[in-house]
């Protein structure tokens, strides 16, 4: 079985990644651009990591795009992926279980004030505020796919108070202003872009948090700026943003109440990625049933 292995990242990074797919299908030949170009007639997958527009085309066999990562969003935006091959996204379960650790440590530092006191820190001001039970904690997670629920399971079971939402769960209004604490884990569609605006963090309670672990264009910038120099919220939590690296004269990385983490929420490990995607690839070798699937309609 011949595959195309192609993507945007450095090249000590595609070794592990090429490393770890031929020991989980070493029976498969993995070929970069140009081999599978010129074996365009036999290659019959793709698997990928948010390859360049144009670089799926001139496959004529081509059945599967593999995606090795969670997000799909700039892969469907190509206009010239084949219209007619299904693409499968990366479901990573040591991804997901890092996620989940990554949405509890967040809301945990929110709810004890622990980004307060660092400000603090850094004025050498020592004072403690009151400290609340996390029953007394409102999380209301946005998204429910695998890393929402995830999420979600991860902080209730510390006692929080958490409530999912999904984009077709029923209306969103009703649940912000039960939010101290709202973490985004959204797919990114046209219906979810632009979700974080200045009425939706409007309708959250004076003080809460905000956490977006989705993706930059959830968010309304100059919005969320607003609602933090006004004091209505009082923090933000950012792992993604809209141009990546986050230019360096961007007012993120010098407010006060934003942390930030470089797209580093929680990686695809390629230890046990390899593996999802390898069970996809034999599977459409051998006539199975493709998981995780792709609906362009939806998006994710």
């Amino acid at each position: 079985m011949k595959l195309l292995l192609c993507g945007d990242m450095a090249a000590a990074e595609w070794a592990v990644w090429r490393a770890a797919l031929a020991a989980a299908m070493p029976e498969a030949e993995w070929l970069d651009r140009a081999s599978a170009l010129a074996a365009a007639d036999e290659v019959q997958a793709a698997v990928v990591a948010n390859p360049p527009p144009g670089s799926l085309q001139g496959l004529p066999r081509l059945r599967l795009v593999q995606s090795l990562w969670a997000g799909v969003d700039r892969l469907l935006a190509d206009p010239t992926l084949p219209p007619e091959v299904p693409v499968a996204r990366m479901v990573d379960p040591a991804m997901t279980a890092a996620m989940a650790e990554t949405a509890l440590w967040a809301t945990l530092a929110l709810h004890r004030g622990f980004f307060a006191y660092g400000r603090r820190q850094a004025r050498g001001e020592w004072r403690v505020h009151a400290q609340r039970r996390a029953d007394e904690i409102g999380v209301l997670v946005l998204g429910q796919g695998e890393m929402g629920r995830a999420a979600a399971a991860r902080i209730a079971a510390q006692g929080y108070r958490v409530h999912g939402w999904r984009r077709d769960g029923g209306a969103l209004a009703p649940l912000l202003g039960r939010a101290q604490v709202l973490i985004n884990l959204l797919p990114l569609t046209p219906a979810t872009r632009g979700l974080l605006d200045a009425k939706l963090f409007a309708a959250l309670p004076p003080g809460a948090g905000v956490v977006n672990l989705g993706r930059g264009a959830h968010v309304v910038d100059a919005d969320l700026l607003a609602a933090l120099d006004a004091g209505h919220l009082g923090q933000a939590v950012l792992d993604v943003f809209h141009q990546e690296p986050l230019p360096a004269d961007h007012a993120w990385w010098r407010h006060p109440r934003v942390a930030l983490l470089p797209h580093a929420a929680a990686l695809t490990d390629p230890r046990s990625a390899a593996a999802v995607a390898v069970a996809n690839l034999r599977a459409l070798r051998d006539g199975g049933v493709l998981v995780h699937r792709v609906s362009r309609q939806r998006g994710y």
